[in-house]
């Protein structure tokens, strides 16, 4: 049965956008939601429907339907998980590197979500979501954490904070070449490549912005191992960030350069399988108790190799 709420816009909402509005109003809703809720036409301003941009008037009666949880037809798999923590509200994973996170074509099986649906059987659908539990993503050679919610408020209260950037977030990097200088910092928009439509890109004409910050913390001949700040979370952010000042992501097959200079660097890099980035802190505030959280993962063993034959040479 669909779940309908009306609602009053207050004066100290004037203003406010539609999306935001109801995201703040409903409890069980999160932004990403109420924009799905009203670019399908379940949110009615005085019976009309507008865009999720639309500024509300004090006064004004919206009816927002939240519709049941959609049915999940991807099957629950075994896949072992690494779970660092668990409780009633959240999960936080260690992903591996080669698990893809949720089902798309080509992989409708064998990811994080056929893994969660038989780890946790009560998150599908939560949200009326395809991708149940999902709060945000990795790519599927990206390791490290994620968190994941399991019920309706742990997904609108992460799914807040993740918007409203005081999610902290650090990965570790191996790219190519010898960084110049110990730290940096990258603030070059990011969007959909004008040409490669399955690429992000710094010179796309409808960029938003990113920001990454990073710190070298080791440099050798031909690579560098970098900590990374993300301020932002674009879609590819890293990668594409490190590619645009010509350090690109050692092993990424989209944005990186698979050639070194070096000779016994080039034999290096027949070692490895995926690009070498990896999600290594995640800080957040739990979204049921307001403690605050902090984990870490070690660096994968591919990665390790890697940079003990790296120092090795030195």
């Amino acid at each position: 049965m669909n779940n309908a709420h009306i609602l009053s816009v207050e004066e100290s909402e004037y203003g406010m956008r539609l999306d935001l509005f109801i995201a703040s109003r409903i409890s069980e809703c999160s932004r990403s939601l109420a924009t799905a809720l009203i670019r399908k036409g379940n949110v009615k301003v005085g019976g009309k429907e507008k865009k999720p941009g639309y500024r509300v008037q004090a006064g004004e009666h919206i009816r927002a339907v939240i519709p049941p949880p959609e049915i999940i037809d991807f099957e629950p798999e075994e896949i072992p998980l690494a779970v660092l923590y668990e409780d009633t509200d959240i999960a936080v994973i260690d992903k591996p590197p080669g698990l893809v996170v949720h089902p798309a074509p080509g992989h409708y099986s064998g990811t994080l979500v056929n893994a969660l649906l038989h780890h946790c059987p009560d998150i599908a659908g939560i949200g009326g979501e395809m991708r149940p539990g999902i709060v945000h993503r990795l790519d599927q050679d990206t390791s490290g954490l994620l968190v994941i919610a399991k019920n309706a408020h742990a997904m609108a209260g992460l799914s807040g904070q993740f918007h409203q950037r005081t999610v902290k977030k650090k990965y570790m990097a191996i790219v190519h070449g010898r960084v110049k200088t110990d730290s940096g910092i990258i603030t070059l928009p990011i969007g959909r490549h004008p040409a490669n439509r399955k690429k992000m890109s710094v010179i796309s004409r409808k960029g938003k912005s990113a920001e990454t910050r990073w710190q070298a913390k080791e440099r050798f001949a031909g690579m560098s191992l970098l900590e990374i700040d993300l301020k932002t979370g674009r879609t590819h952010q890293i990668r594409v960030h490190c590619a645009a000042i010509r350090h690109p992501v050692v092993g990424d097959p989209l944005y990186g350069n698979k050639a070194g200079k070096i000779p016994d660097v080039k034999k290096l890099l027949t070692s490895v399988r995926r690009q070498m980035l990896h999600a290594k802190e995640l800080s957040f505030v739990h979204p049921g108790t307001g403690r605050e959280l902090h984990f870490a993962s070690p660096l994968p063993e591919d990665m390790n190799r890697l940079l003990s034959a790296l120092r090795e040479r030195i």
